[in-house]
């Protein structure tokens, strides 16, 4: 079976260890920024067998760095939100088709089959970007979804005709966070049949609030019982996904990790807070072990909470929250 297969078959923790570990010495060969970095860092790379002991690749790398296997030329590039050219991470595609397949297969675990919804999609922030690896994803969804779908304005009266007109359909509403609270503070909209998924934060739009602050706004002003999130950043080509209370699950390819904060090599235990690494396996022509600048803590077997970010960190992807 080939790698590219191979990660998407996964069913145990020692298929994990293992495609995780094949993964890792592809990469150490042929991700030059990569192997520099973990030859700088470790002196032992014979001798890993686990995944914990894989070496994580700052983040920060993706903003000054081409992070790309050799050999392997990159069809499109995302990035990062962010103010200025500078500031924002590039993420080089080798294969659109892995992303599509990851995101797809994902997307289907935890919600079904996309042709049985019909997803709103208000990213207003994000249609402005020409490379955002948000839009590429829910466009795609959107076309494999029911035919009412659409990318949708930020617009109360609108969204309220679209509650009665959608009323007895399977309603995905998928929105940054302050798009959705600009729309919440507008009025009530009776949208208790509908899923309400938020990604990101307020992209500077507004003053950042926790999410349970954010949910329970939500939570009243559209009538639902949860808020659902959406986990992702432009250097992954995986998501997490949390049916409500900010508690997030993984694909089978996909793990967070959570580290110790003052040894980066150590892991926390079980409700410990730490720093985020994150392992995503589609990203094989690019970097799967990523340091993140996030803070977050494992709950349970694959079911994580995403708490903040470090400080002096800018405000990018779709990660939420800060600690107000």
């Amino acid at each position: 079976m080939s790698l590219l297969n191979k990660i998407f078959e996964i069913k145990t923790e020692t298929d994990f260890n293992s495609a995780a570990l094949e993964v890792f010495n592809f990469q150490y060969k042929n991700t030059p920024i990569y192997r520099s970095y973990v030859n700088q860092n470790n002196n032992h790379i014979d001798k890993i067998k686990h995944y914990k002991e894989i070496p994580f690749l700052p983040i920060q790398f993706f903003k000054s760095k081409k992070v790309l296997a050799k050999n392997y030329p990159a069809v499109k590039i995302f990035k990062s939100s962010g103010t200025t050219q500078k500031n924002r991470s590039q993420h080089y595609i080798h294969n659109l088709d892995l992303y599509t397949k990851s995101f797809t297969k994902t997307f289907e675990k935890f919600y079904g089959n996309i042709s049985q919804w019909t997803i709103l999609a208000l990213l207003p922030s994000y249609l402005e970007q020409e490379h955002s690896s948000l839009i590429y994803m829910v466009n795609h969804l959107i076309k494999n979804s029911n035919e009412n779908s659409s990318f949708i304005e930020l617009d109360f009266n609108k969204l309220k005709d679209l509650s009665i007109e959608l009323k007895d359909k399977k309603v995905l509403l998928i929105g940054v966070s302050y798009a959705l609270l600009e729309i919440a503070e507008k009025g009530d909209l009776d949208l208790k049949n509908w899923t309400i998924m938020e990604t990101g934060g307020m992209k500077g739009r507004r003053k950042e609030i926790v999410r349970e602050e954010l949910h329970k706004k939500l939570i009243s002003s559209f009538n639902v019982d949860f808020i659902h999130s959406e986990y992702g950043m432009t250097e992954l080509l995986s998501q997490a996904y949390s049916k409500g209370g900010g508690v997030f699950s993984t694909p089978k390819w996909m793990k967070i990790m959570i580290r110790d904060f003052e040894d980066p090599f150590s892991y926390k235990k079980t409700f410990a807070t730490g720093g985020v690494n994150i392992i995503d396996l589609a990203n094989i022509y690019s970097c799967s072990f990523i340091e993140t600048q996030d803070i977050g803590k494992n709950i349970g077997v694959s079911e994580y909470e995403i708490l903040g970010r470090f400080d002096h960190t800018d405000i990018r992807g779709c990660n939420l929250i800060s600690f107000n």
